[in-house]
Protein backbone atom coordinates (compact mmCIF):
# COMPACT_ATOMS: atom_id res chain seq x y z
CA UNK A 1 0.00 0.00 0.00
CA UNK A 2 0.99 3.03 -1.22
CA UNK A 3 1.84 5.76 2.08
CA UNK A 4 3.30 9.41 1.73
CA UNK A 5 7.18 10.29 3.21
CA UNK A 6 6.51 12.92 5.98
CA UNK A 7 9.87 13.29 7.29
CA UNK A 8 13.37 11.21 8.02
CA UNK A 9 15.21 10.36 10.37
CA UNK A 10 18.42 8.18 11.19
CA UNK A 11 18.53 4.77 12.43
CA UNK A 12 21.37 3.52 15.45
CA UNK A 13 23.82 2.50 12.36
CA UNK A 14 23.06 6.46 11.08
CA UNK A 15 20.98 5.05 7.80
CA UNK A 16 18.13 7.30 6.81
CA UNK A 17 14.47 6.27 7.20
CA UNK A 18 11.95 7.84 5.74
CA UNK A 19 8.71 8.35 8.22
CA UNK A 20 5.93 7.50 6.46
CA UNK A 21 2.49 9.25 7.52
CA UNK A 22 0.75 5.85 8.42
CA UNK A 23 3.17 5.71 11.10
CA UNK A 24 5.58 3.12 9.72
CA UNK A 25 9.05 4.05 9.24
CA UNK A 26 11.03 2.78 6.19
CA UNK A 27 14.97 2.40 5.27
CA UNK A 28 15.76 4.60 2.54
CA UNK A 29 19.44 3.43 2.61
CA UNK A 30 22.25 3.76 -0.39
CA UNK A 31 24.87 2.34 1.47
CA UNK A 32 24.80 -0.42 1.43
CA UNK A 33 22.40 0.60 -2.23
CA UNK A 34 19.66 -2.07 -2.14
CA UNK A 35 18.07 0.34 -4.29
CA UNK A 36 20.02 3.51 -5.32
CA UNK A 37 18.97 6.50 -3.83
CA UNK A 38 21.68 9.50 -4.34
CA UNK A 39 19.04 11.79 -2.90
CA UNK A 40 18.75 10.47 1.01
CA UNK A 41 22.68 11.90 1.06
CA UNK A 42 21.57 15.51 1.09
CA UNK A 43 19.15 17.34 2.95
CA UNK A 44 17.73 19.08 -0.05
CA UNK A 45 17.31 15.38 -1.73
CA UNK A 46 15.46 14.18 1.17
CA UNK A 47 13.10 17.24 1.44
CA UNK A 48 12.18 17.23 -1.96
CA UNK A 49 10.85 13.58 -0.90
CA UNK A 50 8.40 14.92 0.99
CA UNK A 51 4.61 14.10 0.81
CA UNK A 52 5.74 11.20 -2.37
CA UNK A 53 4.72 8.00 -2.07
CA UNK A 54 6.68 4.85 -1.00
CA UNK A 55 5.08 1.30 -0.84
CA UNK A 56 4.62 0.31 3.02
CA UNK A 57 5.00 -3.58 3.32
CA UNK A 58 3.57 -3.08 6.95
CA UNK A 59 0.51 -1.81 6.17
CA UNK A 60 0.08 -4.43 3.50
CA UNK A 61 0.75 -7.09 6.54
CA UNK A 62 -1.67 -4.85 8.88
CA UNK A 63 1.30 -3.69 11.76
CA UNK A 64 0.86 -2.07 13.99
CA UNK A 65 3.45 0.91 14.00
CA UNK A 66 5.97 0.74 16.54
CA UNK A 67 5.79 2.50 19.82
CA UNK A 68 1.89 3.36 18.90
CA UNK A 69 0.11 2.53 22.18
CA UNK A 70 -3.87 2.91 22.99
CA UNK A 71 -5.07 5.99 23.86
CA UNK A 72 -9.12 5.77 24.04
CA UNK A 73 -11.71 3.26 23.39
CA UNK A 74 -15.66 3.20 22.37
CA UNK A 75 -17.96 2.31 24.66
CA UNK A 76 -18.98 -1.80 24.19
CA UNK A 77 -21.63 -1.96 21.30
CA UNK A 78 -23.98 -4.70 20.40
CA UNK A 79 -26.07 -5.35 17.31
CA UNK A 80 -28.23 -3.30 18.87
CA UNK A 81 -26.45 -0.17 20.10
CA UNK A 82 -23.82 0.11 17.53
CA UNK A 83 -23.78 3.22 15.49
CA UNK A 84 -25.27 3.49 12.17
CA UNK A 85 -22.18 4.92 10.85
CA UNK A 86 -19.91 1.90 11.50
CA UNK A 87 -21.84 -0.26 9.32
CA UNK A 88 -21.14 2.27 6.77
CA UNK A 89 -17.71 3.27 4.77
CA UNK A 90 -15.78 5.07 7.57
CA UNK A 91 -12.00 5.66 8.20
CA UNK A 92 -9.85 6.94 10.62
CA UNK A 93 -7.59 9.85 10.77
CA UNK A 94 -4.31 10.08 9.54
CA UNK A 95 -1.67 8.36 12.13
CA UNK A 96 -4.20 6.45 13.90
CA UNK A 97 -4.75 2.98 14.38
CA UNK A 98 -7.64 0.75 15.31
CA UNK A 99 -7.65 -2.70 17.19
CA UNK A 100 -11.99 -4.38 17.05
CA UNK A 101 -12.40 -6.05 19.87
CA UNK A 102 -15.36 -8.98 20.15
CA UNK A 103 -16.56 -9.73 23.03
CA UNK A 104 -19.55 -12.70 21.75
CA UNK A 105 -20.83 -13.20 19.00
CA UNK A 106 -19.60 -12.33 15.26
CA UNK A 107 -18.71 -9.57 13.16
CA UNK A 108 -18.60 -9.05 9.29
CA UNK A 109 -15.23 -6.81 9.06
CA UNK A 110 -14.66 -5.39 5.83
CA UNK A 111 -11.66 -3.39 4.61
CA UNK A 112 -11.86 -1.40 1.40
CA UNK A 113 -9.63 -0.11 -1.40
CA UNK A 114 -6.59 -0.86 -1.52
CA UNK A 115 -7.03 -3.88 1.04
CA UNK A 116 -10.28 -5.20 -0.24
CA UNK A 117 -10.71 -7.90 2.17
CA UNK A 118 -13.33 -9.38 4.44
CA UNK A 119 -13.30 -11.06 7.47
CA UNK A 120 -15.24 -12.47 10.16
CA UNK A 121 -13.94 -11.39 13.88
CA UNK A 122 -15.02 -13.40 16.87
CA UNK A 123 -13.48 -13.31 20.81
CA UNK A 124 -9.98 -13.75 20.53
CA UNK A 125 -9.41 -12.59 16.38
CA UNK A 126 -8.97 -8.73 16.58
CA UNK A 127 -9.60 -6.28 13.31
CA UNK A 128 -6.55 -4.50 12.87
CA UNK A 129 -8.27 -1.08 11.36
CA UNK A 130 -5.37 0.96 8.96
CA UNK A 131 -4.97 4.47 9.40
CA UNK A 132 -6.79 6.32 6.72
CA UNK A 133 -8.35 2.47 4.97
CA UNK A 134 -11.78 2.75 4.73
CA UNK A 135 -13.59 -0.08 6.50
CA UNK A 136 -17.28 -1.24 7.55
CA UNK A 137 -18.73 -3.33 9.77
CA UNK A 138 -21.50 -5.56 10.31
CA UNK A 139 -22.83 -7.48 13.06
CA UNK A 140 -23.69 -11.66 12.35
CA UNK A 141 -26.44 -11.60 14.68
CA UNK A 142 -25.91 -11.23 18.60
CA UNK A 143 -22.63 -9.53 18.76
CA UNK A 144 -20.82 -7.25 21.57
CA UNK A 145 -17.66 -5.37 20.43
CA UNK A 146 -15.35 -2.14 20.58
CA UNK A 147 -13.11 -0.37 18.98
CA UNK A 148 -10.00 0.64 20.43
CA UNK A 149 -7.75 3.74 19.02
CA UNK A 150 -4.13 3.40 18.47
CA UNK A 151 -1.66 6.44 17.43
CA UNK A 152 2.06 7.62 18.50
CA UNK A 153 1.81 8.79 22.38
CA UNK A 154 2.48 12.68 22.65
CA UNK A 155 5.05 13.97 24.63
CA UNK A 156 2.26 14.97 27.59
CA UNK A 157 1.23 11.55 27.59
CA UNK A 158 4.47 9.86 27.69
CA UNK A 159 5.29 8.99 31.50
CA UNK A 160 7.79 11.51 33.26
CA UNK A 161 11.11 9.19 33.60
Amino acid sequence: MNRRIAGFHRDADSHWVAELDCGHGQHVRHDPPFVERPWTQTEEGRAARIGTELDCVRCDRREMPDDFAPYRRTASFTEATMPAALRRRHSTKRGVWGLIHVARGRLAYRVFEPVGTEEILEPGTNGVVIAEVEHAVEPLGEVEFFVEFWRLPTVSESPIR
